[in-house]
């Protein structure tokens, strides 16, 4: 099984995931990380012993400011896409994002990645200050690195896991990956 430095170490090899930790990193947002499919498909595709990182739809950007509205978002998201154009953004103040999905407000990053659909998603990475790869993973790197879809205990709805699972067809993608509701 893939431990939690041999996660980083795979993210590090990656030249793509670096180049998205540098751009964020620029950002100097204190609570600012890549996270959901930039991590989670780039283990996938290691533990299938893929040649070739699937590509990625876009690169999720979330990060915590009680203070911002969504105009802070779209600003970040303009400065990420004008120094990498070729990259699709998708910033998210996680501060925000309770009223959308309906649940408590959010106390930080971590909080509101564990109301995720499922906890193989709930990852993000970052390079803090002095350039250490750092993760955060409300639910552990386990269900991630052992190829388990698992519904996240605070969504609740497994409805909305399925409809994610069918529409991303991540077992065509990934044969390998077991199904733990």
């Amino acid at each position: 099984m893939m431990t939690q430095q041999q996660l980083i170490e795979l993210i590090k090899s990656s030249t793509y995931r670096m180049q998205i930790l540098k751009e964020i990193q620029r950002l100097n947002i204190p609570s600012v990380w890549v996270a959901a499919g930039a991590i989670r498909n780039l283990v996938w595709d290691a533990l299938h012993q893929y040649e070739n990182e699937t590509p990625l739809n876009d690169v999720d950007v979330i990060y915590f400011d009680p203070y911002q509205d969504i105009r802070g978002e779209k600003l970040i998201e303009t400065t990420l896409k004008e120094r990498k154009p070729s990259i699709h953004w998708e910033v998210r103040n996680q501060a925000r994002m309770h009223i959308r999905n309906g649940d408590p407000p959010y106390k930080n990053v971590g909080d509101a990645m564990s109301y995720w659909p499922e906890t193989a998603t709930a990852i993000g990475a970052r390079l803090n200050e002095e350039d250490n790869l750092e993760l955060l993973a409300p639910y552990g790197i386990q269900d991630l690195v052992q190829l388990k879809l698992r519904p996240s205990p605070k969504r609740g709805d497994e409805t909305l896991f399925m409809d994610r699972i069918r529409k991303k067809r991540w077992l065509d993608r990934w044969p390998r990956l077991r199904m733990m509701t």
